[in-house]
Order: C-alpha cells, then structure tokens, then sequence
C-alpha cells in the first residue's frame, strides 16, 4: 500500500491506467493512450470479446476518434457509409428520412456497422502497443484509492465470468470503469444512476445471406407491431421487433416465435439464416459525476440511452477521446489531477442532451396510446411536405453538438465573438508544397495544434507562449489560401500548407480572431487575435491545469514583466 510520503515517480505501478471492460469504450480509451505512450491494462471478465447484437450505427464524430487511433480504415471495412433512415407508416407513406450529405468532419454523418467486428478491430489495435496489455477472465472485486493512485483487487474468472480462484492486487495511477450499465466501478463508488428503465422491450433478429439487399434503414411504424429493417455490411440483415407488454423474453427469443415474425417480413418462400436473436430493454439513465478521485466512468458505466438515435456506442466513443489525453497529461506529469474535473464538465450535459434526444424520438415515432398513435399518422404525413421541417431532419440538425461553456477551453472576454470556442473544429483537406492532399488530423496527429490562418504567428509567441506551446507539445501550422507561396516568409518554425477548398477560410470568416488552438480530440480550446496569444496561452495553461517545469517563466506575471 502506499503512504502520503512516498515519491509517485518512485513507486512501482503494474499500470498507469487500468481499464476496466473490453467494450467499445473501453478499447477506444486504450488505443487512444497508446498512441500517447501510456501504460494501460485492459480486464475484461469474460473469456473473449461480446458477440451478441448491440449497436449498429457509427457516426462521424466517431469515425475522426478511430482516425486519430490510428483504426479509421480498418472499422470503416465493417460499414455501410451514408445509410438513409426512413420512417414508414402503415399505409407505406415515408413520414421522416434521416439522410445527411455534408461532412463537416471528414466523415460521413451516419454508418451502418456490426460491432462484434468493429470490436474486435480495436482490440487487434492494442497489439501494435508493447506498453498496453488486453487482459481477459479478470474481473473487478473491489479498489481502494490513497494518495499516490488506486490499489485494486482483480479477480480471475472463467470464460463465462464466474470468479474462481482469489484475488490478487494491481496497483494503478487512474482507474477507469468502462464496464457497461451494471458497472461494477459505479456501484463499489455508490455513484447514483438516475434515470428510468422503461418497460419497452426490443427483440433482435441477426440474419446471414441477406434476403433483402436494399442498403438502408427502414422504420416501420406499424399501429399494432412496429418493427425496424436494417442492412449490415458483409450481407447481413437485422429485424428488431416490439416485444408486447408482459410478453415473455424466453417466448420471444424461441425458435417458434423468431420465425412467426420472419415471416410476416419476408416472402414465403425465403428460409431465413438466423445468426442470433436478443430481447432488449430500453434505458435512460446517467451517473450523477463521471469522476470520483482517481477513478473514472466512461460508456455505458456512465450514461445509456435507447436506440433510437444510434447514439449509445458513439456517446461512449466521445467520452474515450475527452478522457484519453487528460490522462495521459496527469500520468506524465504535464497537468495536475485537476484537469480531470473538466471531464464530468464536459461530457456530463452532452450526454444528458443525447438521452433526453433519443427518448423524445421515442415517444414521437412510438407512441404510448391509440390516440397519440393517431396524431402521428396524421400530422407527420404534412410536416414531412413542408420543406424546412423535412431539411432540418434529414440533415440531423435536431442532434445535440458537443458545446463545452466550463472546462478546459477559453472563452472570449466579449460573449458576442463566442460560439466556436467549446465546439468540435472541423476537417478539410490541406495540401503542401508538392501538392500532396492531407486530412487536417493527419498531419496534426494525436496532440495540440496551433493553426494561424495566412499570416505569421511566431512574431507574437513570447517566452512564456513557447514554454507552454512545448509543455503542450504542440504542432504549429499556418494554413494560406491555395493560391498563395508556402514557401514566402514562413514561420520560424511549424508547417505552412495551403487550404485546397476555402474551407479554411469560411471557418476563419466567422471566427472572433485569425488563431485557433485545437486540443487532442479537435475541441476548439481558444480562438484570438495574434496580439492576443500570449494572454490566450496563459489562460489556456491555466483552463489545463499546466504544470510548467520550474524557473522563472512558469510564473505568468514574471513573464508579463519581461516581454
């Protein structure tokens, strides 16, 4: 055990962060500080990774965290990108079509996936690291944290995660519990999950050798027993059916009632290959902080919300990139322990937002009695001609973006230049000077940046900005529109590239200076004007809870007094 005396730089911890739960969230978290050098163990109680149907929409958002993991092209080999939503009513009418086009940040909006397969390709991503360890039949029995970190009892189990044997003791820095809505993190922290678990139930059908084909999402809004249609990658289709109130689970996931339901969907003369079959409840539901000391909640340990937005995995894979390089900033020693209350800041409201989304979608599209079944049928066929209404949901503009007002960002002194700051930045593609095209987190990678539109920075970075931009570890880049040298005037150090579209530019047109600086997981931590950097980095630094190596320039007012 450690004591209040001991040196942290002189204790022996079998990990810097230990994972707890080999899920989505959990196997993001892990890749993520790999890249960034972590020591990280991952347990996970069962034998191998979860097969059974769960999500199966992937969004943008997502797909830019499996980019800066090093992943994005081997999950995108298990999607259907650009899948259409539509919601159909009994007599055939489309009522609504989710059907997004743009893509804001290098991806398309919405990905139909099959996440057993998208799993397992983050799990083969631990490989590449020597330094991360994937740990299976290990369960959580119980931790206890002291000064330096977090002692934990782990348990061994076997391959259905029933303990057998005894516990033996791993020492970590930081505890993260990514281990589904049963957590067994949250509950030994006594962490309230607040929230309802509503009584509609959903049974799953997963069938190979698609019978149907078509490459979208049907919804269809049957009165008695509405249903959903899916088409996976690799020539899979999923039907998720209502299960009746008061319905039994074993009834439902009979072979007998499986096929009865089939065969409602499909011709008579289709024998359906039926891969699996699940009955799920729908929840919504939160932890009341993300954060208890040195340990965390990530994914559905922290938050579930039903289906119907697609958004549970992705929220989870949010909370993976918010937490991963605040992490590795206090394991390493660049930030204090501070810096990990902006997590719960950050994420807390964003996924409330999302819940509160999918359970209004819900009992819109689903309704509760015979009478507000009515009303759908009959205002949704007018809103759905009425042109605005009809863009505003096929472009998803009703989805909830990340907005962070507290926690590690600087918001502008003047409220009327706010609105970027605490957003996630954009992807364009840039080129250099031999004309090779780039994505924008390509040539980042996984750590700070600090972007300059046309002009030169370095003439405003004193030496405290320096010291800071190197705590950082920052990238410097000045981005000119595509007609200008790369090669007139350079900074004194950083790259110059050029803005191929005008995106660049546009952003920059609404921006309240001509210098963003972008953290880790491409949320926008500042914005100013050249003469404003240093002030910026200040406050920045301190938004971070930097911890600047000793001497004269960590102290900000000396610094002020000598440049």
């Amino acid at each position: 055990m450690t004591t209040g005396r001991e040196d942290p730089s002189s204790l022996d911890f079998d990990c810097e962060v230990l994972i707890v739960g080999a899920g989505p969230t959990g196997l993001t978290l892990a890749n993520h500080l790999g890249m960034l050098g972590v020591r990280t163990c991952v347990i996970e109680q069962l034998g191998q990774l979860i097969d059974y149907p769960r999500g199966v929409g992937v969004d943008d958002e997502a797909l830019r965290s499996f980019q800066a993991a090093g992943l994005v092209d081997a999950v995108r080999s298990h999607t259907v990108a650009n899948q259409i939503m539509r919601f159909i009513d009994a007599r055939g009418r489309v009522l609504a079509a989710i059907a997004p086009t743009a893509e804001p940040f290098g991806w398309p909006r919405r990905n139909g996936f099959i996440q057993p397969l998208v799993d397992r390709e983050l799990a083969l991503g631990l490989e590449r690291f020597e330094h991360v360890r994937l740990v299976f039949k290990r369960s959580l029995a119980g931790f206890e944290q002291n000064h330096h970190g977090v002692d934990v009892q782990v348990q061994p189990c076997d391959a259905a995660g029933e303990p057998v044997g005894e516990a033996t003791l791993m020492r970590t820095r930081l505890l993260v519990g990514c281990d589904g809505g049963r957590s067994s993190v949250r509950s030994k922290l006594g962490l309230p999950f607040d929230g309802v678990s509503e009584s509609t139930r959903w049974l799953v059908i997963d069938l190979a050798n698609d019978p149907i084909g078509t490459p979208n999402v049907s919804f269809r809004l049957d009165n008695v027993s509405p249903y959903v249609e899916l088409a996976l990658p690799h020539g899979i289709r999923r039907f998720e059916f209502m299960v009746p109130p008061g319905a039994s689970e074993a009834e439902f996931e009979s072979d007998e009632k499986v096929y009865s339901l089939l065969a409602r969907v499909l011709p008579a003369n289709v024998r359906p290959q039926v891969i699996r079959r699940r009955v799920y409840m729908h929840h919504a539901r939160i932890a009341s902080t993300f954060r208890s000391g040195r340990v965390l909640l990530a994914g559905d340990a922290a938050h579930l919300m039903p289906v119907w937005q697609g958004q549970g995995f992705n929220t989870g894979i949010r909370d993976a990139s918010n937490l991963a390089w605040k992490l590795a900033m206090v394991v390493k020693g660049t930030a204090s322990e501070d810096l990990l209350e902006t997590y719960t800041q950050e994420r807390f409201h964003h996924a409330r937002a999302m819940i509160d989304l999918s359970v209004l979608v819900g009992r819109i599209f689903v309704p509760s009695s015979p009478l507000l079944r009515g009303v759908r049928n009959l205002v949704a066929p007018i809103l759905s001609r009425i042109g605005p209404v009809r863009r505003y949901i096929a472009e998803m503009r009703f989805k909830p973006m990340p907005y962070f007002s507290h926690g590690a960002v600087v918001h502008p002194d003047t409220p009327r230049l706010d609105g970027l700051v605490g957003t996630m930045f954009i992807q364009p593609r840039l080129a250099d000077a031999q004309g090779k095209a780039s994505r924008l987190d390509d040539v980042i990678g996984l750590r700070f940046a600090l972007i300059a539109w046309s002009a030169r920075f370095d003439h405003w970075i004193d030496a405290h900005s320096q010291q800071i931009l190197e705590q950082l570890g920052a990238l410097t880049l000045v981005v000119r529109p595509s007609t200008q040298s790369l090669e007139r005037e350079p900074p004194s150090q950083g790259l110059v590239m050029s803005d191929l579209d005008g995106t660049f530019k546009r952003w920059f047109d609404d921006a309240s200076g001509a210098i963003v600086v972008l953290r880790p997981d491409r949320v926008v931590a500042a914005v100013c004007t050249p003469w404003q950097l240093g002030d910026t980095l200040r406050r920045l630094a301190g938004a971070l809870s930097l911890q600047l190596p000793p001497g004269p320039l960590a102290d900000p007012s000396s610094a002020l007094e000598t440049a």
